[in-house]
């Protein structure tokens, strides 16, 4: 019968030195509160809503009175949660620059429509609105708001007499403006084949070369940039 082989001896792990086991001894609760640390954060973590989505709104950068023009400087962006911020706030400053108030805005609060100046029969600074009568009506309906032309008066022979405006802005006509059926309005349209009026902002002196060329010359709008 052969012999079977001796069992392998066991093998012995050289014990930690005392130093070592009295220090991981010593420090046993330190190493559990770590732990109960940890999984405390991970547990927080794992049951912490989402933050909130965001939507930026235009805000007074400092109190504005009444009938303040906004520029760049009175307005800034703030993200405020959807569900705080006003359901008809302005996303972005152009979209209020140029724009006066209507009432005292306090600093931090976001400027809403009702806060603002809503007359749209108005120019940038400098300028006054006119309303021309252009003599192709279907050209004047071309035009829409915010366009620039330069208006050009004509002879009824066809003879060009000059420019008497440079680079007005083409502005809208309020909705109450607007002619009815029976051809008035506040505007002064007369009704039949008269070309309805184009409001636009100039300089004080040419909207007195406008005034002056309507009375004997043809007017025609020129696109420009």
């Amino acid at each position: 019968m052969p012999l079977e082989p001796p069992p392998p001896l066991p093998v012995r792990r050289a014990p930690l030195p005392v130093a070592w086991r009295a220090a991981l001894w010593r420090s046993r609760f330190a190493v559990v509160a770590l732990c109960l640390g940890v999984a405390a954060a991970s547990a927080v973590d794992a049951v912490r809503p989402a933050p909130p989505s965001t939507v930026p709104v235009v805000i007074a950068s400092h109190d504005l009175d009444a009938g303040t023009a906004l520029t760049g400087a009175d307005v800034e962006i703030r993200r405020l949660p959807a569900g705080l911020a006003p359901a008809r706030s302005y996303r972005s400053p152009s979209d209020v620059v140029g724009t006066p108030t209507a009432v005292p805005v306090a600093a931090g609060l976001p400027v809403v429509p009702g806060v603002l100046v809503t007359d749209d029969v108005r120019g940038p600074a400098g300028t006054v609105v006119t309303a021309v009568r252009f003599a192709d009506g279907a050209v004047a309906g071309l035009l829409r708001p915010g366009m620039r032309v330069d208006v050009v008066a004509a002879t009824p022979e066809g003879a060009v007499a000059g420019t008497v405006a440079v680079r007005a802005l083409v502005l809208p006509v309020p909705a109450e403006a607007s002619a009815p059926a029976d051809g008035s309005g506040l505007l002064g349209g007369s009704g039949g084949d008269e070309p309805a009026p184009v409001l636009l902002a100039v300089s004080p002196d040419e909207a007195t070369a406008l005034a002056g060329a309507a009375a004997s010359a043809l007017l025609s709008p020129v696109v420009v940039r």
